[in-house]
């Protein structure tokens, strides 16, 4: 399952959401007023697409953990995993995505079982949400 729970632009959702049908994950949004006109906009599947409406992050986090789902967020972290090391999911998997300027909120933090990142040889500090996400989703789906 792939939750950007802290989305910055619209378009990215759809994208992602395409992606999450593509590996056969859910995508876990927040209940924030654009964002049901966004994944609209940006969906461009066939069939309905699984949505997973979260309307408290760190309480639903917090709780997937405690049922057994490991918890990846995707983050610049001196304990992260590399990607490309990253091993493929063998059971419910949440991959947290933060919001595309400050990242995971530091109270989420506790609540992942691993980070990994992305290794960059450009300029930037960091992908959008569709893409990042998309990466780590391939990853965690053994398609990559």
């Amino acid at each position: 399952m792939a939750a950007p729970l802290w989305p910055l632009h619209g378009a990215n959702l759809g994208t992602l959401l395409r992606t999450c049908d593509a590996v056969g994950a859910c995508l876990a949004v927040p209940r924030f007023p654009w964002v049901p006109e966004a994944l609209r906009r940006g969906n461009t599947l066939r069939r309905p697409a699984c949505v997973h409406w979260v309307h408290d992050p760190p309480g639903w986090l917090a709780r997937e953990r405690a049922a057994g789902t490991r918890v990846v967020g995707v983050e610049l972290a001196e304990e992260a995993v590399r990607l490309g090391d990253l091993p493929a999911a063998r059971g419910r998997t949440i991959a947290v995505l933060g919001h595309e300027q400050t990242g995971i909120p530091p109270e989420v933090l506790d609540l992942l079982d691993t980070v990994v990142e992305i290794p960059m040889v450009g300029t930037g500090a960091s992908l959008n949400v569709a893409v990042a996400g998309s990466l780590v989703l391939y990853k965690l789906a053994g398609l990559l």
